[in-house]
């Protein structure tokens, strides 16, 4: 086999219907548009939701709640999850973002939250954007320490 004698599978291919090419095509003269109207003329391309003229679905319907631009996304973490990176020795020491990027619980660019589900057994200083008010009371509960950013 070579690139020269190489063709695509019997039946996959087809060429275009040619129209407006004369009477004797038998797809000449209204180029197969039909008579007059909208749609049989040059330049034509309907619009994205046109019905018509009749209103259009997205302007029927009631608009409604808001999207806040200056909305700041977090990257929810809870201390049992802390907890199991403790328990399988992947953590020694402080817990920081650059910590829990190399275990696969955030990425570099995300914010931290650290939520409050679950139980911290062991002391650490865990650093995060944000802490929940139970997870600080369950960190300092474990003698541990919370560091915001």
């Amino acid at each position: 086999m070579n690139l020269n004698n190489i063709k695509p599978a019997a039946g996959s291919t087809f060429s275009s219907k040619r129209i407006g090419r004369g009477q004797g095509s038998g797809k000449g003269g209204t180029s197969t548009k039909g008579h007059k109207g909208q749609k049989a003329r040059a330049g034509y391309s309907q619009k994205i939701g046109f019905e018509g003229g009749q209103m259009p679905l997205q302007r029927r319907l009631p608009k409604f709640g808001f999207k806040n631009v200056n909305r700041k996304e977090f990257r929810a973490i809870n201390l049992d999850d802390i907890q199991t990176l403790i328990d399988t020795k992947s953590v020694t020491g402080d817990i920081t973002k650059e910590v829990l990027v190399q275990n696969g619980l955030a990425t570099k660019n995300e914010s931290v939250k650290i939520m409050g589900r679950g139980e911290l057994k062991s002391a650490v200083s865990i650093s995060a954007d944000k802490f929940t008010k139970s997870a600080l009371e369950l960190i300092s509960k474990a003698g541990g320490q919370a560091i915001t950013l």
